[in-house]
């Protein structure tokens, strides 16, 4: 089910079978304290979707190693960031050729907190433009209560924290290092604060939250809930049709 595997004789076929959906994952490459790789928002996008295209039979356009990173600063070395302007205009580009060859229901699976603006300005931009191509935004880290509950349960502006380092844990441990564990835990320090401020001005280490918590076991069970509650929401979506069925310029 991975798009880039397919032939363009067999894509008609495979998105017909789903009612012409696809899914877009969407990562970033960002420093993730001492005990990550930069690349875990990227691997929980491809991992998941991954195994939901394969629950779904539902294509999985390759996945996007790039996002909206610029707040985590220069203070780190290791963020390669896209403006968000950019972010919207890759995403803008990627849904105009989804569109033209023939997907019709595109979710957009986000693995970084601060993609979903440029996300969001995408999703309005491709809507106004294709009146039969419906597209859904979905966030990793809240597709449901119990997913919720896991990534936020040591920090609310959490980041490398027990959720992501538990998930590397088991299913990326390339992207952990376990002898950085005792010294990575570094506290939310956003609470109250009426200003978005970037990771250098709240974090020490560019850790929120306490990864010392972090078991292989929490990662495995995590992971699970994710992929069930996703491949439930896109199921979902291949019935959905529009309230009413009007053209968006008429009158």
């Amino acid at each position: 089910m991975f798009w880039s595997e397919l032939t363009w004789e067999e894509i008609p076929k495979v998105l017909k079978a789903v009612n012409y959906a696809a899914i877009l994952p969407v990562g970033a490459t960002e420093q993730h304290g001492p005990h990550l790789g930069c690349g875990v928002d990227t691997a929980i996008a491809d991992l998941l979707c991954t195994e939901v295209s394969k629950r779904t039979q539902v294509p999985m356009l390759p996945t996007l190693p790039y996002g909206c990173s610029i707040g985590h600063s220069k203070h780190w070395p290791g963020t390669i960031a896209i403006q968000p302007i950019t972010l919207i205009e890759i995403i803008k580009q990627i849904g105009d050729w989804a569109y033209s060859s023939g997907v019709r229901r595109l979710f957009i699976v986000n693995a970084h907190v601060t993609n979903a603006a440029p996300l969001r300005c995408a999703l309005e931009m491709l809507r106004a433009s294709y009146d039969d191509l419906m597209i859904s935004i979905v966030h990793s880290a809240q597709l449901s209560p119990r997913v919720r509950e896991f990534h936020f349960s040591d920090a609310e502006d959490w980041h490398a924290n027990d959720a992501e380092t538990s998930l590397m844990m088991s299913h990326a441990p390339s992207l952990f290092r376990a002898e950085k564990l005792n010294i990575a835990d570094d506290p939310d320090r956003t609470e109250g604060l009426l200003f978005s401020h970037p990771v250098n001005h709240t974090s020490k280490n560019g850790v929120t939250g306490q990864p010392s918590l972090a078991s292989e076991n929490k990662g495995i069970q995590g992971f699970e809930w994710m992929v069930e509650d996703l491949t439930q929401i896109i199921l979902k979506g291949l019935d959905e049709v529009p309230p009413l069925d009007t053209h968006y310029c008429s009158h």
